[in-house]
């Protein structure tokens, strides 16, 4: 028998792995449903560090998702009912079109990063300690502030950058 209680895990966990899953699949109801089938799979394996078990399955069932939208070709209805959804300024079409510019400018900076950045940002960002980065990443765990400032600084320059783009056309 498991000696994980699993109701303090899930009530824990939960949060940061959906908040996780957000951040890759950009769908706040398919990020739930991604995180809820990592939990299912946890119970089935009973892993032996399982927070750091859900948020290794959470990112491949992720990948897996972006694969098969990217086939589907349906990543960008994804982005056009994401855009439409976070439009929560209630009925501000100013404020929700600021929003959305915004979301998108923070997407395309994500984006632009390695792969391993964008790893490093996202499992901090979900409230990873250093240790469960660093294994989740294959990073001796003294690497992972250093990883996690450049990760920072490249993602707010390629945020600068966007905003710099977009000041430019609208002078134009």
């Amino acid at each position: 028998m498991s000696s994980i209680d699993w109701n303090d895990l899930y009530r824990t966990t939960f949060p940061e792995l959906v908040r996780f899953l957000h951040r890759k699949v950009w769908d706040a109801e398919r990020a739930r449903d991604l995180a809820q089938e990592a939990f299912v799979r946890a119970l089935q394996h009973e892993p032996k560090k399982p927070r750091a078990w859900l948020f290794q399955v959470a990112a491949n069932l992720a990948k897996d998702e972006a694969r098969t939208a990217i086939r589907r070709k349906k990543h960008l209805v994804l982005l056009k009912s994401d855009a439409e959804a976070t439009g929560s300024s209630l009925g501000n079409p100013e404020a929700e079109l600021d929003e959305r510019e915004r979301w998108g400018a923070v997407r395309q900076a994500l984006n632009s990063l390695s792969e391993k950045d964008r790893e490093a940002l996202l499992l901090w960002d979900a409230g990873q300690s250093y240790t469960e980065i660093a294994r989740q990443l294959d990073l001796a765990v003294g690497a992972v502030g250093t990883t996690l400032a450049r990760a920072r600084k490249r993602l707010a320059e390629a945020y600068n950058e966007r905003e710099q783009e977009n000041d430019d056309v609208a002078r134009r």
